[in-house]
């Protein structure tokens, strides 16, 4: 730029010479009006050259200062380029190469000292891992941008969650193309500036002929042809690799569209299932009348159901279920071992279920390390029976509170005793009351009270059992099937018991117990010579006690 400076100043100062000696030419032939010389006119001439020469300069100049100004912005532009940093690395990769080569051709000579011999080869090593960083420039300008990221075979969609997977796939394909589109249009857009930097140059190197500038143009000429080069290449793998992704997209849309047709199959069948199921229901409910038994069968519907559909599942979408089958069997025996409480909780169910010993709403009594419940059956589950406590005479006398849920696992069916007081349609139970009378009371009439009493109080759930029994010879062989209350006597420490036995609701035993003690103890209070007994003491006050009759004297006593 200076240079430059200073050619346009020493112009002006030639061009004002020139001005004040033509001034001077023209005052000299005013003067003095001589005819023009041949020489004068050739020396005119030469002046009107040199002027128009001077002027054309002049122009130049201004005209390089353009180009440079627009040179200068091309270079901003292209100075962040991640595509010509790339071929940087390109042209580093040629250059330590050809180095690296040199090296190995300068070590096969001879005569040379072991301390020579050894650098060689430090600098062949350095030059070889100075090539592997930059490997993948060894024949790409651009290095791994020329190819697109490779399109793996998608493995099949075996089940509905794979949808998700190939949905995913699916958009990752379209980015990667996406991307290497991008990397095509800045390709072309670099291509573009290269060209125009080159024709700059071009006007450059005709205004001012410098060698720098021929060597750039010479760079820039190759430059463009190497990018021209990576265009085509880009141009033609973009369209296989643009129809390769819309072959695989192709292929997982099939397969996304055959696994939702299965899904809807599948739909399909499971409500069929449930709707022919919820008929069934309301068919048999017409025909139960009790509501245990339709419950029952409920639960044996739902487990039907669930069953197939499981297997509808199953065989779906599981391709080799021999496979399955195969494991199941090598790990059955650890997961029995494992699991040996669920497996035999399983085993009670079916044994509940088939064999009818338990049904929901059957008052059951279960013990377990000394500890006793009485409850209902609210739920008879796959794994566990839930109950509800209830207020009964266990509760009263061992447990001392009750309303409580307790579940208890099915396998108790076969360890643990478990009562049930209305097994088979059969609503009543065996209760007794037992009242103490002294030894001098009159327990005949005493016995015959209480069973007039208990005669009028458990009357119908006398004939309800009767009948109940008679339905229970056909399961069962009944021998003892006398329904009648009993009175039995009995002698205790303390006096003469009373134990009266009676048919009463299995459900509400307490209320007639409650309602009949009272009415036994009124009775036999009303009668003289029927006492009740209890634990009493006596205290004799006199000092001197008599003698037994039939003890001989004191001294006599040896």
């Amino acid at each position: 730029m200076k240079k430059g400076f200073f050619t346009y100043i020493f112009a002006v100062l030639l061009l004002l010479n020139f001005c004040v000696y033509a001034n001077e030419l023209d005052d000299d032939i005013l003067d003095e009006p001589k005819e023009l010389t041949a020489q004068d006119l050739a020396n005119q001439e030469i002046a009107q050259r040199q002027a128009a020469l001077k002027e054309r300069s002049m122009q130049d100049l201004a005209q390089i200062g353009v180009l440079q100004k627009r040179i200068e912005e091309l270079n901003e532009k292209l100075k962040d380029n991640i595509l010509l940093k790339r071929y940087s690395n390109y042209l580093a990769y040629r250059k330590i190469s050809k180095e690296l080569e040199l090296l190995k051709q300068s070590a096969k000579g001879k005569g040379k000292t072991d301390e020579h011999y050894s650098q060689l080869n430090n600098k062949i090593r350095i030059k070889q891992n100075e090539l592997e960083l930059i490997s993948e420039y060894k024949g790409s300008p651009i290095g791994s941008l020329l190819s697109p990221p490779e399109v793996e075979k998608y493995e099949d969609i075996t089940n509905p969650f794979g949808i998700i997977n190939a949905l995913s796939y699916i958009k990752k394909l379209e980015n990667n193309k996406k991307e290497f589109i991008t990397i095509e249009k800045d390709i072309a857009n670099l291509i573009s500036l290269l060209g125009k930097k080159v024709f700059l140059y071009l006007e450059l190197y005709n205004l001012d002929q410098k060698t720098q500038y021929k060597e750039i143009l010479t760079f820039l000429d190759k430059q463009k042809k190497d990018f021209n080069m990576v265009l085509e290449i880009v141009s033609t793998t973009e369209e296989v690799y643009t129809r390769k992704v819309e072959q695989v997209t192709l292929e997982i849309k099939s397969q996304i569209s055959t696994q939702i047709q299965k899904i809807f199959t599948i739909f399909i069948i499971v409500f069929l299932l449930f709707f022919i199921s919820f008929l069934i229901k309301l068919g048999l409910k017409k025909y139960f009348s009790q509501n245990e038994s339709y419950y029952l069968t409920n639960k044996i519907i739902n487990f039907l159901v669930v069953f197939i559909i499981v297997l509808i599942v199953l065989f779906s979408y599981i391709d080799n279920v021999s496979y399955v089958v195969t494991i199941l069997g090598f790990a059955s025996a650890g997961i029995a071992i494992a699991l040996k409480d669920w497996f035999m909780s399983i085993f009670g169910w079916l044994v509940i279920v088939t064999s009818g010993s338990i049904q929901v709403g059957d008052r059951i009594k279960v013990t377990r390390n000394g500890l006793e419940v009485v409850g209902d059956v609210l739920d008879i589950s796959l794994f566990k029976i839930t109950i509800r406590e209830d207020i009964t005479l266990t509760s009263y006398m061992v447990n001392r509170r009750t309303g409580r849920i307790f579940f208890i696992p099915n396998n108790y069916v076969f360890s643990e005793m478990i009562a049930n007081y209305t097994h088979s349609g059969l609503r009543t139970v065996w209760d007794d009351i037992d009242i103490t009378i002294t030894f001098d009371s009159n327990h005949k009439k005493a016995q015959h009270i209480a069973k007039e009493i208990l005669k009028h109080y458990s009357k119908g759930y006398t004939d309800i059992t009767r009948k109940q029994l008679s339905k229970m010879r056909s399961k069962y062989q009944l021998r003892a099937t006398g329904v009648e209350p009993r009175v039995y006597t009995f002698v205790e420490p303390y006096g003469i018991v009373i134990s009266s036995w009676y048919l009463t609701n299995s459900y509400a035993a307490l209320v007639l117990r409650s309602t009949m003690s009272p009415e036994i103890l009124k009775a036999f209070m009303a009668e003289d010579d029927i006492h009740i007994a209890y634990p009493t003491q006596s205290i004799n006050l006199n000092e001197k006690r008599e003698k037994p009759a039939d003890l001989p004297d004191e001294g006599k006593i040896i």
